[in-house]
């Protein structure tokens, strides 16, 4: 735990001793549905993954426990950096287009009608 003044992690990676590095739960500090549920979704599309889900320990508690089994031996890490990666790349993208027709939005309406 964080004491005073120390900052406390904002991921976690929990393993039981002995345990195979294919399945893994990854503690996320300050996050909730909103990041369990897209990353949940973008992991569960890659074909190396058996299983993906997460809990809310408390709904006063703002973390989620991430759980990710691969097969054939792929370490759990790898589907969650993928999975993060490309939700970034989808929020990207949403941004972008959303920003670009707010700018279509502001020229036509700065234009003057003939």
């Amino acid at each position: 735990m964080a004491g005073n003044g120390e900052k406390k992690p904002i991921l976690e990676m929990v393993q039981a001793d002995g345990a195979q590095e294919d399945c893994v739960t990854f503690v996320m500090h300050d996050e909730d549905h909103t990041l369990g549920n897209s990353l949940r979704y973008m992991i569960m599309k890659n074909p190396d993954v058996e299983f993906c889900g997460y809990t809310i320990t408390h709904p006063s508690e703002s973390k989620i426990n991430f759980r990710i089994q691969t097969r054939g031996g792929v370490p759990a890490v790898e589907p969650l950096q993928k999975g993060l990666k490309d939700l970034h790349e989808v929020c990207q993208h949403v941004l972008n287009t959303f920003q670009t027709k707010v700018n279509e939005y502001k020229e036509r309406e700065e234009t003057p009608m003939e």
